[in-house]
C-alpha cells in the first residue's frame, strides 16, 4: 500500500495530510500560524514560520500514522493563494510575506488596470486587478521599499516557498499562478505583456506547471528535518480552492462547489478559458490538467452567522440558534438581509459595501433576524451562481456543499431552494490538503488522471433537493437584487 502526502500552508495553519490509495484518511496534524497586522490594512506572516509549522506537522503525522518516510508515494502542495514572498538570490526571505488579504495596493492596483485597460487586463488575466492579488504588492514593495526591491531575484507564492524548501527548486502550479495578475490564463502560461507593461523582470518568475505534473524530488536537507525520503516526487498542486474542488469531486463542468466557511466561493469547472467581462467572477486555472474555473467569491458567508451569533447570542450553540429559524415561514416575512458585513467581491467588487437589515417592524423576533441572515447569505452566492449561468453552465449541475455552513440541514435546504439545485456533501472534509494529495496520486501514476482518481477516493451523500418553498424565493431575491444599488451610494457616504 501506498501513501499520500498532502501539504496545505493556509493562514491559519500549517497542514500536513496521510491518505491511503483509497482515499482513507490515516493522519492530519495542523501546526498553527499567527497573522502579523503591523499598520492598518497590511496582513503579514513571515515565511520561515511556515516552514517550522509543516516539518512539525511532516513529523508529526507520520508519527501518528505509524509510517516512515519510505512509505509516502507522493507529495502534494496548496496553500493561501496571492501572497507575495520575495527572495534574494541565495534563496533567502527578503521580508515578510503580503498576505491575499492585505488592502494597501489600491494604488498600485489603480496603476495596473491604466497601464493595460481594463478590457485587455481582464481578457488577459481573468480578472480586474484587486488588492489581494500578487501583482500590486510587488509594485508596492518597488514604490515603499526600493532597498528590498533592489535585491529581489525570485518571487513565490506562499505553497511553492515550502516547495523550495522541500526540494530546492523554484517552481509554481498554473493555479495558483492565475492568481497574481501576471499570467496570461487563457494560454497557461506568464503574460509576457502584462510583465512587460509592469516592468518586472521575467527572471523572477518561477516555471509553470500542471497540478499533476512532479516539479522536484524531496532533498537531503529536508529528510533530514521532516523525515520524508529522498527522492519522493512533489507535484505541482494547486491554489487553496482549486485543490479544494478535487477534493470533493468538482473536476467537470456538471459539478459545483460550494463552500460556505467564514468566506463564500462558487467554484465551477470549465473545460475551456472565458471570462466575465466586467471581471465580477474570478477566472483562473484549474488544478486539473487542461482545464479552467469561474469563481465568485462572498467575504461574509458563514461569517455573517458568526457576527450575529458572537453579538447577540454568545452563549447559545449554532445549532440552538439556526433551529430558532425553523419556524419562519420563507422570506422571513418581509425582512431583508444584505451580507456585506466586510464589503463584498461578487458580484459587487466594493469594499465600501455593508450589512443591512431591510424590512424590519415591529412584528419581527430575533428569529426572523437569524432566517433572515440564512437567506441573505443564500442570496448572495445565488448572484454568483447567476453570473456564471450566464457564462453556460450545463443544463443539469450538482453542487457539492462544504464548509461549516454544510452541518445544518435548515441551511442546506434554504440553499437548495433558493439556488434551484440539488445539494450533496462528500465523505471528504479535508479540504485542500485532501485534493493535493489526490493530484500526488495521479502523479505517482497510482490513478491516470484527475477524474479516475475522485471518482475512486470520493462518495456523495446527503441529497437535498429544493422543495416547494422555491417559487416562494423567487419575489424575494428580486427584491434582494434591488438593495445594493438603492444603497450603494449610502454606503460611500457612511
Amino acid at each position: 500500500m501506498s501513501y499520500l502526502l498532502g501539504l496545505d500552508i493556509s493562514t491559519t495553519g500549517a497542514k500536513a495530510l496521510i491518505i491511503d490509495e483509497a482515499g482513507t484518511v490515516i493522519a492530519s496534524h495542523t501546526t498553527a500560524q499567527t497573522l502579523s497586522t503591523p499598520k492598518p490594512l497590511w496582513s503579514e506572516q513571515n515565511p520561515h514560520d511556515w516552514w517550522d509549522g509543516m516539518q512539525q506537522s511532516i513529523r508529526s503525522a507520520l508519527q501518528d500514522a505509524h509510517l516512515v518516510g519510505d512509505d509516502i508515494a507522493a507529495v502534494g502542495l496548496t496553500g493561501q493563494m496571492h501572497g507575495l514572498v520575495l527572495l534574494d538570490a541565495g534563496g533567502e526571505v527578503l521580508r515578510p510575506s503580503i498576505l491575499w488579504n492585505d488592502q494597501r495596493t489600491q494604488a498600485q492596483c489603480d496603476a495596473i488596470t491604466e497601464r493595460i485597460g481594463f478590457e485587455r487586463l481582464i481578457e488577459l488575466t481573468g480578472n480586474r486587478a484587486l488588492t489581494g492579488f500578487t501583482a500590486p504588492k510587488i509594485l508596492w514593495v518597488r514604490e515603499h521599499e526600493p532597498e528590498v526591491y533592489a535585491r529581489v531575484a525570485h518571487i513565490l507564492l506562499p505553497k511553492d516557498y515550502i516547495r523550495l524548501k522541500l526540494t530546492g527548486e523554484y517552481a509554481t502550479d498554473l493555479a495558483g499562478a492565475a492568481g497574481t495578475s501576471l499570467l496570461d490564463v487563457a494560454n497557461r502560461t506568464w503574460s509576457q505583456e502584462v510583465i512587460d507593461a509592469l516592468e518586472i523582470p521575467s527572471a523572477w518568475l518561477p516555471p509553470t506547471h500542471e497540478g499533476t505534473e512532479i516539479t522536484g524530488v524531496i532533498s537531503a536537507e529536508a529528510t533530514a528535518t521532516t523525515g520524508l525520503k529522498a527522492g519522493t516526487p512533489v507535484v505541482g498542486g494547486g491554489g487553496d480552492q482549486a485543490a479544494g474542488a478535487v477534493g470533493v469531486g468538482a473536476v467537470k463542468p456538471s459539478i459545483i462547489a460550494l463552500t460556505v466557511g467564514t468566506s463564500g466561493v462558487v467554484f465551477a469547472p470549465l473545460d475551456h478559458y472565458a471570462y466575465e467581462p466586467d471581471g465580477r467572477l474570478h477566472a483562473f486555472c484549474h488544478a486539473v490538467p487542461g482545464m479552467w474555473h469561474f469563481m465568485g467569491v462572498m467575504l461574509s458567508a458563514a461569517g455573517s452567522l458568526q457576527w450575529f451569533h458572537d453579538m447577540l447570542a454568545p452563549n447559545e450553540s449554532f445549532d440552538e440558534l439556526v433551529a430558532t429559524a425553523a419556524e419562519i415561514p420563507p422570506g422571513s416575512e418581509g425582512l431583508l438581509f444584505l451580507p456585506y458585513l466586510t464589503g463584498e467581491r461578487t458580484p459587487h467588487p466594493d469594499p465600501l459595501a455593508r450589512g443591512a437589515f431591510v424590512g424590519l417592524t415591529v412584528r419581527h423576533t430575533r428569529a426572523h433576524l437569524v432566517r433572515a441572515v440564512l437567506e441573505g447569505v443564500a442570496f448572495g452566492l445565488k448572484d454568483g451562481f447567476e453570473l456564471i449561468a450566464r457564462a453556460g453552465l450545463p443544463d443539469k449541475i450538482e453542487v457539492r456543499i462544504s464548509g461549516g455552513g454544510a452541518k445544518s440541514l435548515l441551511w442546506k435546504q434554504i440553499f437548495a431552494d433558493i439556488l434551484g439545485a440539488t445539494l450533496v456533501t462528500t465523505n471528504s472534509t479535508e479540504g485542500g490538503a485532501f485534493g493535493a494529495a489526490l493530484l500526488a496520486a495521479v502523479g505517482a501514476n497510482i490513478y491516470p488522471d484527475v477524474a479516475t482518481a475522485c471518482a475512486q477516493t470520493i462518495q456523495i451523500k446527503d441529497a437535498v433537493t429544493p422543495s416547494e418553498q422555491q417559487l416562494a424565493y423567487e419575489k424575494s431575491y428580486q427584491t434582494y437584487q434591488s438593495l445594493y444599488p438603492a444603497l450603494q451610494e449610502t454606503f460611500t457616504q457612511l
